[in-house]
């Protein structure tokens, strides 16, 4: 296939159909790397005995794989504008399949720290490289329904990993769980060097030198920070990373804000339509990742299943996520965002609201309802946000705009576990200190963690009502321009 680019006009499909080719490549891709992210947990015990190391050094092959995610995420955009967004998703992958090989083959735990680091400085760049690529090609009239497509693999991927992770380390070794992205990642470049047309590339001035270095300081320090928040928040750990990543984080959107053409793109805030969509999905995602977050821990703790038992009871949630995913997209089209995201943040809502009842001594059938509701929820909710974001925004900065959504979305992760586990440890010292039992005291500890996200849900539900479709010019949305400023 030629390498030089074409204009988004000649590749722009006219139906689903069209897509179908590039489309499963895409989602291969994303699917590797997303699972990934939450398959690793479940190993740590093994690698803690294979290494003969202990959990606080073997724990940095997940912070490592983190903070390597969100400080290349930020420099997505810009690579993506300048050489191509298949050349670069595609180089992604190779590199995460290399660092997965390289894995498996480590002798010892700071290989593994290093390598894993190598994984996420590929999957970083995959998923909002991956969002932009999809929305450019997709049919304006279809558009809500193909971002469903994608936004599959994003929440089934995080729900299945510990389960096929669980199984293969049963029987087989924690080897297998980077082994298995090989073939899987083969063929998603294969595929996609195939089938991925070539999109036309944004002029781009040279690399903003000062944001490159500021930005991956900025977000990886705030990611770090909030997530030892979880343990302390008084720990130097903590205090220091949250210092350093809000010193970074000011001089990077002063630096920003100067540019003609920056690194992420702050002055979409200035369209109220966006400000809004974010603001709605900062408080989403803390709901919804934080309860993700909070399920499998109450299982394990709290009922003593294994990380395996976890994964496989909460399929329905999982199934219940790709089964309204695609459903929530055709919706978005028809009707816009506002009513399918409150619909979906109802859901939410209703989930964490019944799972704040739950208690230890009850069956695993009473987490059913809530783990479907909770997924249908999700389904519906997540991408029409994202696409109704993207949709607000000019149509020559989609791939700036999708770095900027996925960093913050980095941050908004960490500090749902950060600031959950905070409540939860809390919760539990005065449920403790009270004279309950520990099995009560545990189950009134995520009792109160849930009905926090409760409130947190309620919140973003009301945030949703000031969603409004995105203003059309006659040439539609994504065809505007991002205003300039001059360059100081």
């Amino acid at each position: 296939m030629a390498l030089n680019e074409t204009s988004d006009s000649s590749v722009q499909a006219t139906s689903i159909k069209a897509i179908i080719a590039p489309l499963l490549a895409i989602i291969v891709g994303m699917f590797m790397v997303i699972l990934d992210g939450t398959a690793m947990n479940v190993a740590l015990p093994g690698l803690v005995k294979d290494f003969n190391s202990k959990i606080s050094v073997v724990q940095w092959a997940v912070t490592g794989y983190a903070l390597a995610q969100a400080a290349v995420i930020p420099l997505a955009g810009w690579l993506s504008d300048r050489f191509g967004a298949k050349r670069v998703f595609l180089f992604s992958v190779i590199m995460f399949t290399i660092g997965s090989g390289l894995c498996a083959l480590s002798s010892g735990v700071e290989q593994l720290i290093v390598f894993r680091v190598l994984q996420g400085l590929g999957g970083g760049m995959v998923a909002p490289i991956a969002m932009a690529f999809v929305y450019r090609l997709s049919p304006r009239n279809k558009v809500g329904a193909v971002m469903g497509m994608i936004g599959i693999p994003m929440l089934l991927a995080p729900a299945l990993g510990p389960v096929l992770s669980g199984w293969l380390i049963d029987n087989a070794s924690w080897h297998w769980i980077f082994l298995i992205n090989l073939p899987v990642g083969a063929l998603a470049v294969l595929a996609g060097v195939r089938t991925m047309p070539n999109l036309e590339r944004q002029s781009v001035p040279a690399l903003d030198t000062l944001g490159m270095f500021l930005a991956p300081i900025a977000f990886a320090s705030i990611a770090y920070g909030v997530s030892e928040g979880g343990t302390s928040w008084t720990s130097t750990k903590t205090i220091t990373g949250l210092i350093v990543g809000g010193i970074a984080l000011i001089l990077f959107v002063r630096v920003e804000l100067r540019r003609k053409q920056p690194l992420l793109e702050l002055r979409v805030f200035r369209s109220a339509d966006f400000t809004r969509g974010i603001i709605v999905q900062w408080i989403t995602q803390i709901a919804l990742f934080g309860t993700m977050f909070l399920i499998p821990l109450f299982l394990q703790e709290g009922k003593g299943f294994s990380a395996f038992e976890s994964g496989m009871s909460v399929l329905p949630q999982a199934i219940a996520a790709g089964i309204f995913m695609p459903i929530g997209g055709r919706l978005f089209d028809r009707l816009g965002a506002r009513p399918v995201v409150i619909t979906g943040l109802v859901f939410v809502t209703s989930a964490t609201y019944l799972l704040s009842g739950i208690s230890a001594e009850d069956g695993s059938r009473a987490l059913i309802l809530p783990l479907a509701l909770l997924g249908a929820g999700m389904g519906l909710s997540m991408m029409p946000l994202n696409t109704h974001i993207i949709q607000s925004a000019p149509q020559n900065i989609v791939s700036r705009v999708t770095s900027l959504t996925n960093a913050a979305q980095q941050v908004m992760m960490s500090f749902a576990v950060a600031g959950l586990s905070t409540i939860l440890s809390q919760r539990m010292k005065l449920h403790m200190k009270d004279g309950d039992q520990p099995l009560h005291a545990l189950s009134s500890s995520f009792g109160d963690t849930f009905f926090v996200l409760v409130g947190i849900a309620i919140v973003g539900m009301v945030l949703s009502l000031m969603l409004k479709r995105p203003k059309k010019t006659s040439d539609g949305p994504e065809n505007k321009k991002v205003p300039v400023i001059a360059e100081h």
